[in-house]
């Protein structure tokens, strides 16, 4: 009993870790092509974005791949909703000059067919941008605090 204690011990803490650490990973089909999405590219990429400083129209990315999309007339659609990655959950991206270019796809939650635009991060100016309109600033995970070793 006591030598599988450790075992019982070092296996739970894998386990743990392991599905703390997994992306998820949607297989998505556009014109007969597989293409794979996640929400997760180790930025902050969910929350609400606006067309400038107005309130609306937005765009609102939950964690889990859900949101809101609401046109110009103000309608509203529930949509799906994941960035462009490879199948072991690489995010894809062109790198430009202190931004970095995505493909985010979206598609209303009672439609089949998916569509794509640009998502884009802008370092310096701390923002992100959907359709180069709407815009959400950002905090960079690494310019918060650390804590303090004892």
């Amino acid at each position: 009993m006591m030598k599988t204690l450790p075992l019982l011990f070092i296996a739970l803490c894998l386990g743990a870790t392991q599905s703390h650490a997994q992306i998820k990973i949607t297989p998505i089909t556009y014109k007969n092509h597989e293409h794979f999405i996640t929400t997760t590219i180790g930025y902050p990429v969910d929350g609400i974005f606006t067309v400038g400083d107005q309130k609306e129209p937005i765009i609102q990315l939950n964690p889990d791949g859900t949101g809101i999309y609401q046109s110009e007339d103000l309608t509203k659609k529930n949509i799906n909703w994941g960035i462009e990655c490879s199948e072991e959950g690489i995010p894809i991206f062109k790198e430009g000059f202190n931004s970095a270019s995505y493909s985010f796809w979206y598609k209303p939650s009672d439609e089949e067919n998916w569509t794509t635009t640009q998502f884009s991060i802008h370092f310096n100016k701390r923002k992100m941008f959907i359709m180069g309109e709407r815009v959400k600033e950002y905090v960079d995970y690494n310019d918060l605090p650390k804590p303090k070793s004892k």
